[in-house]
């Protein structure tokens, strides 16, 4: 997104420098800043403003009221890009380490309950060329599930995951199984080329639901 095209978004969202700041959660600085083409403007952030901008159109042509942006919950929540999924598999329980983390914004589209995490996708293995494919660069919003929930089964038929393992790395996979007795999960991936796997979830040091899914308008 450029700077002209940015703007043309605020204009067209009615709001003020100061406000679309304040939603971002960034100052009012920074939005001059990319309007005089000073500064690049974050890839979530383009995210961000083109999702209200989807959510004022939707709801104009429904023909119900306007959005208040004033009224916008806004949750920031931690990302881990493909460059920092080694860092934050050392560092998760590290709250120094998430804060320092980079963030997007979310609208309260989303529940506020719970603890959320954004993981960049990494690799092919869940592309398949079908709608539920997960591209590599897709930006996934995440919520924990707590360890006590493991000792049930899953609802994996209603989720897709991702599994950080203490060995194997940040994983986005679908779960097939859950044999809840012996603790171990069966991981899927969509692309036919790579096999399914078992691990156990005493290897597991995180599981999330993965919420929604964020990607580039110039991809299918």
């Amino acid at each position: 997104m450029n700077h002209l095209e940015f703007k043309e978004i605020r204009k067209k969202l009615n709001m003020k420098q100061s406000e679309i700041a304040e939603s971002i959660g960034v100052g009012t600085r920074a939005v001059q800043y990319w309007e005089k083409g000073e500064r690049k403007i974050p890839e979530t952030t383009a995210y961000f403003v083109n999702n209200l901008l989807q959510e004022q159109e939707k709801k104009r042509k429904d023909g119900a009221s306007p959005v208040v942006f004033s009224d916008l919950k806004i949750m920031n929540v931690p990302l881990a890009n493909q460059y920092a999924q080694a860092g934050y598999l050392h560092n998760f329980a590290d709250e120094e380490y998430i804060e320092s983390l980079p963030t997007i914004p979310f609208t309260d589209d989303v529940e506020h309950r719970g603890e959320y995490m954004c993981f960049e996708v990494k690799g092919d293995s869940m592309d398949n060329g079908s709608y539920e494919s997960y591209l590599e660069g897709d930006i996934i919003l995440c919520r924990n599930i707590r360890q006590d929930y493991w000792l049930s089964k899953l609802h994996y038929d209603k989720w897709d995951f991702v599994i950080v393992h203490k060995e194997k790395g940040i994983l986005v996979k679908r779960i097939i199984n859950h044999d809840v007795e012996k603790g171990i999960i069966t991981l899927h991936s969509l692309n036919e080329y790579y096999e399914d796997f078992e691990i156990h979830l005493k290897d597991v040091a995180k599981l999330f639901n993965i919420i929604s899914t964020r990607r580039k308008n110039n991809r299918r």
